[in-house]
């Protein structure tokens, strides 16, 4: 702050006025007029003036509520006045004899009838308490959106992990199976023994799903190591049709468990896409495994590829389960959001929020429809890679 000198030695100065400035070039005449205007005043009338630069305490603009700069705050004797533009010295021509009549009438005041009267100094004071409780305002807001993000983080953590342990049950189901037909086959007597290419296939089977299941926990740990609630994805040039093979033939024992009829409509001719190959698996077992959920018995599930356009390519997953309501198919993909009906089961909700931002990362989108007939529908596209 600077304080002018005054006129007067009392240093209770029965005016006080607060002049607010910045730094803008612009502004630096009309300042420099004010300054000299005010010391002519102060030839005549004792005042104490305090100058207040906003880029520097931003917090004392924030308390008196200002829109711009330069403005004059008479703030003692009250009631308190803003007087602010580009024609401020004309402003403060018009109301500078009415402030001396204010003045004058509240020294009379005292005069007649002493009391116990608030000085411009304990004014001053309150105002600069007054910032310093605003500045600390403003901190704690920040230290409170800090912990908004952080609490955000976690959750998202928290929803990473549930859905990777979700996933992993598939392929330590099918892990399992294999391993236990070859130890029957080896155990029991009379049992037929196992082609060596049945062999084969269950102990191909049993490597593939170990590696999945390494990658899935090596995805766990990044994501218990990460400080910040993104995706490290690694694109790369990707097959979706063997990719939604894969996916099918890894969750057909579900399927089949349910009696379900899976179709599927992959153009073999489908360009191949730049995405993360097993970030997009994430999304398909979710998708896949959410519709032989609600799908009842002997329904059908049906997956599809379309070459949008030539930059994009869209999957599809439908079902013949009950459908999304309307009004819930937009935030059905919020973080923890979940259907009424739902609230008792797992179900639609669990991963969705992160299959969302996986697709996303991929700048594609991802969104559900219910066609005519009933049933769901999730779509999500994917970059076509670049020739």
């Amino acid at each position: 702050m600077q304080v002018f000198p005054q006129k007067l030695s009392d240093s209770h100065a029965p005016l006080q006025l607060l002049l607010f400035v910045d730094e803008r070039s612009g502004s630096q005449q009309q300042i420099q007029q004010i300054y000299h205007y005010l010391k002519e005043l102060q030839e005549e009338y004792a005042f104490e003036l305090q100058s207040i630069d906003v880029s520097e305490q931003p917090y004392f603009a924030e308390h008196f509520k200002l829109v711009a700069t330069p403005a004059l705050i008479k703030i003692y004797p009250e009631p308190r006045q803003t007087l602010a533009g580009s024609n401020l010295i004309a402003q403060l021509q018009l109301w500078w004899p009415r402030w001396q009549q204010a003045v004058a009438e509240k020294l009379q005041s005292q005069n007649a009838k002493p009391e116990i009267v608030k000085s411009p100094q304990n004014e001053m004071r309150s105002i600069a308490d007054s910032a310093e409780v605003i500045l600390m305002a403003d901190e704690i807001f920040s230290l409170k959106r800090e912990q908004e993000k952080l609490l955000e983080q976690l959750q998202f953590k928290d929803q990473v992990i549930a859905m990777l342990a979700h996933d992993l049950r598939n392929p330590l189901t099918a892990v399992s199976i294999a391993l236990e037909t070859l130890e029957a086959s080896l155990t029991r007597e009379g049992q037929t023994p196992l082609s060596s290419s049945l062999v084969a296939q269950l102990f191909k089977q049993a490597r593939t799903q170990t590696r999945l299941i390494d990658k899935m926990i090596a995805g766990l740990l990044q994501v218990a190591r990460g400080t910040a609630a993104e995706l490290d994805i690694q694109p790369q040039k990707l097959e979706l049709e063997k990719l939604c093979h894969d996916v099918l033939s890894q969750l057909n024992d579900r399927a089949n468990a349910k009696s379900l009829k899976i179709e599927t409509d992959i153009p073999r001719d489908l360009p191949r896409t730049y995405a993360d190959q097993e970030k997009v698996r994430q999304v398909l077992i979710n998708l896949v495994d959410n519709a032989i959920k609600y799908t009842p018995s002997n329904g059908t599930i049906r997956l599809s590829a379309l070459h949008r356009t030539t930059q994009k390519i869209q999957l599809s997953v439908c079902d013949t389960g009950p459908g999304i309501p309307e009004e819930n198919r937009d935030r059905i993909f919020e973080d923890r959001f979940r259907l009424e009906r739902d609230k008792a089961k797992d179900g639609y909700g669990i991963g969705l929020c992160l299959c969302q931002r996986i697709i996303r990362a991929h700048y594609g989108q991802i969104w559900v429809d219910c066609p005519p007939i009933g049933g769901s529908c999730f779509h999500f596209t994917l970059p076509v890679y670049p020739n």
